[in-house]
């Protein structure tokens, strides 16, 4: 057998250096993060704001939160299945429902501020380019920074509908029309149309009356829950626009009633020091009463 060089030898497992926890993980991308954390030195302890947009397979997660040392602090958080309170109850985790998450995320915090009545944003929606601009005399825009985490950014992506309903809220958002649904690459050329279409579920009414049309089976297998709760192909523009104006007019959070539960307990509850004495008590007075009778 020929000479082999040992690579990973004694040396190599001292000066070792395990990486952080939720890189390990594959949670976080620290490259990322340190340039969306870090803030500059001659703005102080200013915080640095990112617009935090995550999807699981039933909700859709928008917080605004700043990093400090002890860890990252949420300042507002919206969630998609807060959505049927405002008239969408089906469909919560596409294009349409990020949209709405990302307007109700940026009105709730903009209200938590007292800035909504100063920036309203952008409230006849047609998908175009929108940025808000600070008023004169007033308190500036509130600013933030797109945190897409692990996310994929492709053309169309639904993180970009989330942030777009944020920037249409009234959040100063820095972002650019070249990844939202409609943008020709080769072109070069952005359709606002076609990304209002998205807004307004129009690619999920278009596919809902084509399969209709080819397999009234498989319309009924897949869009059951549209079918019970009454929505058509025909109403979903119309639901989405019910539901932004729902959220301007109320986006704070629902406080939940307190419900009266009663515990049921197998086992019978501890005593008190008082109740054991008083057994103890108790017990000496019946066995003195027991002793007399005896004697009697």
């Amino acid at each position: 057998m020929g000479f082999v060089k040992v690579v990973k030898n004694k040396q190599y497992f001292k000066r070792f250096q395990v990486k952080f926890r939720r890189r390990r993980e594959g949670k976080t991308d620290y490259f990322a993060r340190k340039r969306l954390v870090i803030q500059e030195k001659n703005k102080y302890n200013t915080p640095k704001y990112r617009l935090i947009v995550r999807f699981t397979n039933k909700d859709i997660i928008c917080q605004i939160a700043y990093a400090r040392i002890q860890g990252d602090i949420m300042v507002c958080a919206a969630y998609s299945h807060e959505l049927p309170r405002y008239g969408v109850k089906v469909g919560l985790t596409n294009y349409a429902a990020a949209y709405c998450t990302g307007l109700l995320c940026a009105r709730r915090l903009l209200k938590k501020l007292k800035l909504d009545t100063i920036y309203t944003g952008q409230e006849e929606v047609d998908g175009d380019e929108f940025f808000v601009e600070d008023e004169e005399g007033k308190p500036g825009a509130f600013r933030c920074y797109l945190d897409v985490g692990l996310l994929r950014t492709t053309t169309g992506a639904r993180v970009f509908g989330a942030m777009k309903g944020a920037a249409d809220g009234g959040l100063d958002i820095p972002h650019s029309m070249k990844r939202f649904p409609g943008y020709d690459n080769a072109a070069g050329e952005f359709n606002a149309a076609v990304h209002r279409d998205h807004i307004f579920g129009k690619h999920v009414s278009n596919y809902m009356q084509k399969l209709k049309d080819e397999d009234d089976e498989a319309f009924k297998r897949q869009f059951s829950r549209f079918i019970k709760n009454g929505v058509t192909p025909a109403s979903l523009e119309q639901m989405y626009k019910s539901a932004h104006a729902a959220i301007r007019a109320e986006p704070e959070t629902k406080t939940k009633d307190n419900k009266e539960v009663k515990v049921k307990r197998w086992n019978r509850k501890k005593l008190t020091k008082a109740q054991r004495d008083d057994k103890i008590k108790q017990k000496k007075a019946a066995f003195l009463k027991s002793l007399e009778g005896d004697a009697e």
